[in-house]
């Protein structure tokens, strides 16, 4: 249960309805019972079996509470019969137990208005807080993890979670006041036939108990396989050219069949012994009832220690129990299958970032100095990525990061923006390490073109907004001037508000290119790092993008990581980088003139 008060925990901000819920829920129980009772009644005017009760009875203690109520309806229909007669009192006990049943139910819509607000805000918030702990976690875990399952714990196993453990708020009060109220009247009715019935409830515990063991781990084996094939559809939408162009639909089709196999499997052994719950729970309670009318039956009519009506009234009780008692052992087994979910979701929620905020953070605003790297040593897993490298860069410089695949170049950018930390040495921001900075000061200092451009579905306006949300359209056609992309975001359909399709697939590469540096140059930050931003351009756009960046990078600190050596020869430094180690650095000349693994990279690409 500990997974369940971690979820009731986010119900704090709706505790308001649920004790307007809690309130109406005992007058639902409280009239669910009189309902049955307010029968008794009716069937001794029917059956004509009224004892007459000439004189009000005196209350004389709780120890004959039972006799006393006896006796004041036995007093009431004795005056309305002798006054009105027995028809007349046959309509008022029908109107009362009309009445009864009627607040019954209004008292129970009322308490499910309450609990909708409660549960669905619970939904709300718990939904809101994964969402923003799936963006605030690093990209480090992203690594590790499918993208899948982590969709499927922000969609499925919060929607089990509201099947399971907040279906349960509305029994919390329900259905045990019921149970509590249905016995008090059994007692009052017959304390021997009731004590006689209950030592067969045990039984019934036993078997729900033994069901529902294993229902949590079955449950946890079909949500994670329903994570690895959500994983596999989205690999498949995301490389659908590749799956198409190889041929590889087969393979992709045998992939997510053996998934969905599992699922199956999985799924059926997970429903069979969750609808083992429905017939036992039955079964046990026709026994229960076979049992009461049985012994019931002899106190009738051999012992005659129980009149007929009260005892057709306590069979309407001890039914009343049964669905109420069914619905808890019904519960029982959403607790063990939303247990599951609740831990795939609550790990999500506990999972601590390795990227820290500072507990006492330096206020960064602006950049004045430079950026070091001082002595940084850096792995993913075992070898280490960077070693024992230093490189300062001053306010105003452009400088550039060639080498071989591997060699650390893109690493360096994603510690400069703190997507992973160091593991030894430092990166400096004007003297202050990065770590003593708050992140959303450190980023808001950067500016970031990579690769892959990175666009969402959405209209030009709307991905321009994610670098400034309060930018303005006029702001947004200056921006796209720089980047050379003005002139065909005017010739879309509907110009800026254009929706660009799913990661940007209605625009060229080229176009995709210069969208994302306009982005850039709107958030017109004084730190740039491109990352390889012209390596995957055709020749003609990569003219275009290559003018907007040099417009961009005007006036501006910039770390470029080069594929393509042409597009960095106006570089103030070039780091020539091998193995996570400075093999080489200097101008572009100086480097062609000494001959080294620059000129060799040079050569390989044809640049003269």
């Amino acid at each position: 249960m500990k997974y369940f008060r971690s979820i009731i925990h986010f119900a704090k901000p709706y505790m308001g309805y649920a004790w307007l819920n809690i309130i109406a829920n005992v007058f639902y129980a409280l009239f669910g019972t009189l309902a049955f009772v307010s029968l008794m009644p009716m069937l001794k005017v029917l059956f004509q079996n009224a004892t007459k009760v000439s004189s009000r009875p005196e209350f004389q203690g709780l120890g004959n509470v039972g006799q006393y109520g006896e006796d004041l309806m036995n007093y009431y229909i004795t005056q309305q019969i002798e006054t009105q007669g027995e028809l007349y009192a046959l309509s008022w006990m029908i109107a009362l137990v009309i009445s009864t049943f009627l607040l019954k139910n209004l008292f129970g819509y009322t308490a499910m208005y309450f609990i909708t607000f409660l549960r669905n805000g619970v939904l709300k918030d718990l939904r809101n807080e994964v969402y923003r702990k799936t963006v605030a976690l690093p990209i480090a875990y992203y690594s590790e993890k499918r993208k899948g399952d982590t969709i499927a714990r922000i969609s499925s196993d919060i929607l089990e979670i509201q099947h399971s453990f907040l279906s349960i708020l509305e029994l919390l009060v329900r259905e045990p006041l019921m149970i509590v109220f249905t016995i008090v009247a059994m007692l009052l009715i017959s304390a021997k036939l009731t004590l006689f019935v209950f030592i067969f409830i045990p039984l019934s515990g036993f078997a729900i108990a033994y069901i529902g063991k294993s229902l949590k781990q079955k449950s946890g084996r079909v949500q994670k396989e329903q994570g690895i094939f959500l994983s596999i559809v989205e690999e498949t939408l995301g490389g659908l050219k590749i799956i198409k162009g190889f041929n590889a639909q087969g393979q992709f089709q045998e992939r997510f069949e053996s998934s969905t196999r599992r699922f199956f499997r999985f799924s059926n052994k997970l429903m069979h012994r969750q609808s083992l719950a429905v017939p036992i729970s039955e079964f046990l309670g026709i026994l229960v009832i076979a049992i009461l009318l049985w012994f019931g039956g002899s106190m009738v009519l051999v012992e005659h220690s129980l009149a007929p009506e009260a005892f057709i009234v306590y069979m309407g009780l001890a039914y009343n129990i049964l669905t109420p008692a069914k619905a808890i052992s019904k519960a029982s087994y959403s607790v063990k299958k939303g247990n599951a979910a609740a831990e795939r979701v609550l790990e999500v929620l506990t999972t601590e970032s390795n990227i820290k905020e500072p507990e006492n953070p330096i206020a960064k605003r602006d950049f004045n100095e430079s950026i070091e790297l001082c002595n940084i040593r850096f792995r993913y897993e075992k070898e280490w990525v960077l070693n024992a490298l230093s490189i300062k860069i001053a306010k105003g410089q452009t400088v550039a990061l060639v080498g071989q695949s591997g060699s650390g170049k893109s690493t360096i950018a994603n510690l400069l923006t703190r997507f992973y930390d160091v593991q030894e040495g430092s990166i400096k921001l004007d003297g202050k390490d990065i770590r003593d900075l708050r992140i959303k000061d450190l980023r808001g200092l950067m500016g970031l073109v990579t690769q892959d451009s990175i666009l969402f579905n959405d209209t030009v306006f709307g991905n321009m907004r994610v670098a400034k949300p309060d930018a303005t359209e006029q702001e947004i056609l200056e921006a796209l001037e720089v980047a050379n992309a003005k002139e065909f975001v005017l010739a879309l359909p509907e110009g800026l508000h254009t929706n660009i399709g799913d990661s940007g697939n209605k625009l060229s590469g080229g176009q995709k290119q210069r969208l994302s540096i306009a982005r850039a140059v709107l958030k017109n930050p004084p730190i740039m790092i491109l990352d390889e931003a012209t390596s995957a351009l055709d020749t003609e756009s990569e003219r275009l993008v290559q003018d907007a960046l040099d417009k961009m990078m005007k006036h501006r600190t910039s770390v470029v990581i080069a594929h393509r050596l042409s597009t960095i020869q106006k570089a103030d430094l070039i780091v020539v980088m091998s193995k996570g180690k400075i093999v080489e650095q200097g101008k572009h000349d100086e480097l062609l003139q000494a001959k080294g693994i620059y000129h060799n990279l040079v050569k390989m690409q044809s640049f003269q």
